[in-house]
Protein backbone atom coordinates (compact mmCIF):
# COMPACT_ATOMS: atom_id res chain seq x y z
CA UNK A 1 0.00 0.00 0.00
CA UNK A 2 1.26 3.68 -1.01
CA UNK A 3 1.94 6.12 1.72
CA UNK A 4 -0.32 8.65 -0.77
CA UNK A 5 -3.13 6.82 -1.36
CA UNK A 6 -5.54 4.74 0.96
CA UNK A 7 -6.18 1.25 -0.67
CA UNK A 8 -9.79 0.11 -0.60
CA UNK A 9 -10.03 -2.58 -3.29
CA UNK A 10 -7.84 -3.28 -6.20
CA UNK A 11 -9.57 -0.76 -8.56
CA UNK A 12 -10.69 1.89 -6.15
CA UNK A 13 -8.13 4.24 -4.12
CA UNK A 14 -8.37 7.53 -2.26
CA UNK A 15 -5.97 9.66 -2.45
CA UNK A 16 -4.72 11.05 0.66
CA UNK A 17 -5.10 14.37 0.40
CA UNK A 18 -9.03 13.88 0.27
CA UNK A 19 -8.95 12.79 3.50
CA UNK A 20 -9.18 15.84 6.51
CA UNK A 21 -7.62 14.56 9.33
CA UNK A 22 -8.51 16.06 12.80
CA UNK A 23 -7.38 15.43 16.30
CA UNK A 24 -9.39 16.21 19.26
CA UNK A 25 -8.92 15.42 23.17
CA UNK A 26 -10.23 11.99 23.88
CA UNK A 27 -13.91 11.33 26.46
CA UNK A 28 -13.63 8.60 29.15
CA UNK A 29 -10.90 7.21 32.02
CA UNK A 30 -7.25 8.24 31.62
CA UNK A 31 -6.31 10.30 34.30
CA UNK A 32 -4.23 13.79 33.57
CA UNK A 33 -3.06 12.21 30.10
CA UNK A 34 -6.79 12.49 28.57
CA UNK A 35 -6.71 16.04 29.53
CA UNK A 36 -3.64 17.18 27.66
CA UNK A 37 -2.86 14.83 24.70
CA UNK A 38 -5.57 15.00 21.51
CA UNK A 39 -5.76 11.50 20.32
CA UNK A 40 -9.06 11.12 19.00
CA UNK A 41 -9.11 11.10 15.48
CA UNK A 42 -11.78 12.42 13.06
CA UNK A 43 -11.34 11.66 9.59
CA UNK A 44 -13.82 13.29 7.02
CA UNK A 45 -13.70 12.11 3.60
CA UNK A 46 -15.87 14.21 0.76
CA UNK A 47 -17.88 11.73 -1.57
CA UNK A 48 -19.10 14.03 -3.76
CA UNK A 49 -16.00 15.80 -5.20
CA UNK A 50 -13.71 12.71 -4.75
CA UNK A 51 -11.75 11.45 -7.97
CA UNK A 52 -11.63 8.12 -6.62
CA UNK A 53 -14.81 6.45 -7.50
CA UNK A 54 -16.95 6.85 -11.15
CA UNK A 55 -20.28 8.20 -11.28
CA UNK A 56 -21.72 4.41 -10.83
CA UNK A 57 -19.92 3.86 -7.78
CA UNK A 58 -20.10 7.09 -6.09
CA UNK A 59 -23.93 6.66 -6.63
CA UNK A 60 -24.19 3.45 -5.04
CA UNK A 61 -21.87 4.53 -2.03
CA UNK A 62 -24.01 7.33 -1.54
CA UNK A 63 -27.54 5.77 -1.44
CA UNK A 64 -25.88 2.98 0.61
CA UNK A 65 -24.37 5.00 2.98
CA UNK A 66 -27.13 7.65 2.94
CA UNK A 67 -27.42 7.70 6.71
CA UNK A 68 -23.82 8.39 7.35
CA UNK A 69 -23.27 11.24 4.92
CA UNK A 70 -23.66 14.83 6.14
CA UNK A 71 -25.26 17.78 4.24
CA UNK A 72 -21.89 18.63 1.95
CA UNK A 73 -21.64 14.84 1.57
CA UNK A 74 -18.71 14.08 3.56
CA UNK A 75 -18.42 10.58 5.26
CA UNK A 76 -17.41 10.95 8.93
CA UNK A 77 -15.54 7.82 10.87
CA UNK A 78 -13.99 8.72 14.50
CA UNK A 79 -11.93 6.60 16.46
CA UNK A 80 -11.04 7.27 19.98
CA UNK A 81 -10.09 3.65 21.11
CA UNK A 82 -6.06 3.98 21.85
CA UNK A 83 -4.35 6.46 23.63
CA UNK A 84 -1.81 6.62 20.41
CA UNK A 85 -2.97 9.00 18.01
CA UNK A 86 -1.24 7.44 15.10
CA UNK A 87 -3.20 4.07 15.92
CA UNK A 88 -6.63 5.88 16.09
CA UNK A 89 -5.44 7.55 12.69
CA UNK A 90 -4.84 3.68 11.62
CA UNK A 91 -8.14 2.36 13.01
CA UNK A 92 -10.41 5.44 11.71
CA UNK A 93 -8.90 4.75 7.93
CA UNK A 94 -9.22 1.04 7.85
CA UNK A 95 -13.01 1.50 9.05
CA UNK A 96 -13.34 4.05 6.39
CA UNK A 97 -12.08 1.35 3.90
CA UNK A 98 -13.95 -1.45 5.29
CA UNK A 99 -17.42 1.12 5.32
CA UNK A 100 -16.56 1.91 1.60
CA UNK A 101 -15.65 -1.28 0.49
CA UNK A 102 -18.90 -2.94 1.78
CA UNK A 103 -20.96 -0.32 0.19
CA UNK A 104 -19.64 -1.02 -2.84
CA UNK A 105 -19.61 -4.84 -2.90
CA UNK A 106 -22.93 -5.73 -5.24
CA UNK A 107 -25.08 -8.73 -4.51
CA UNK A 108 -25.11 -11.32 -6.28
CA UNK A 109 -27.88 -11.99 -8.63
CA UNK A 110 -30.31 -14.73 -7.14
CA UNK A 111 -30.89 -17.78 -9.09
CA UNK A 112 -34.32 -18.71 -9.38
CA UNK A 113 -34.47 -22.72 -8.87
CA UNK A 114 -36.96 -25.16 -9.26
CA UNK A 115 -38.32 -27.92 -6.56
CA UNK A 116 -36.87 -31.14 -6.80
CA UNK A 117 -38.74 -34.57 -7.76
CA UNK A 118 -38.58 -35.54 -4.30
CA UNK A 119 -40.06 -32.02 -3.09
CA UNK A 120 -42.67 -32.42 -5.08
CA UNK A 121 -43.73 -35.89 -3.69
CA UNK A 122 -43.49 -35.05 -0.33
CA UNK A 123 -45.58 -32.08 -0.81
CA UNK A 124 -48.11 -34.17 -2.52
CA UNK A 125 -48.00 -36.77 0.39
CA UNK A 126 -48.30 -34.44 3.20
CA UNK A 127 -51.53 -32.64 1.18
CA UNK A 128 -52.66 -36.31 0.95
CA UNK A 129 -52.31 -37.02 4.73
CA UNK A 130 -53.68 -33.50 6.42
CA UNK A 131 -57.15 -34.72 3.51
CA UNK A 132 -56.95 -38.13 5.48
CA UNK A 133 -57.09 -36.75 8.64
CA UNK A 134 -60.08 -34.18 7.97
CA UNK A 135 -61.85 -36.79 6.37
CA UNK A 136 -61.33 -38.96 9.36
CA UNK A 137 -62.71 -35.91 11.91
CA UNK A 138 -66.49 -36.52 10.74
CA UNK A 139 -68.84 -38.71 12.94
CA UNK A 140 -71.09 -41.80 12.24
CA UNK A 141 -73.70 -40.43 9.38
CA UNK A 142 -71.26 -37.84 7.95
CA UNK A 143 -70.50 -39.56 5.24
CA UNK A 144 -71.54 -38.13 1.75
Amino acid sequence: MSDDALRITDRVSIPRSELEVRATRSGGPGGQHVNTSSTRIELRWNLLNSVALDDGERARVAAKLAGRLDGDGFLRVVSSATRSQRRNRDAAEDRLADLLRRALATPRKRVSTKPGRAAKEARLDAKKRRGKRKKERGGVGMEE
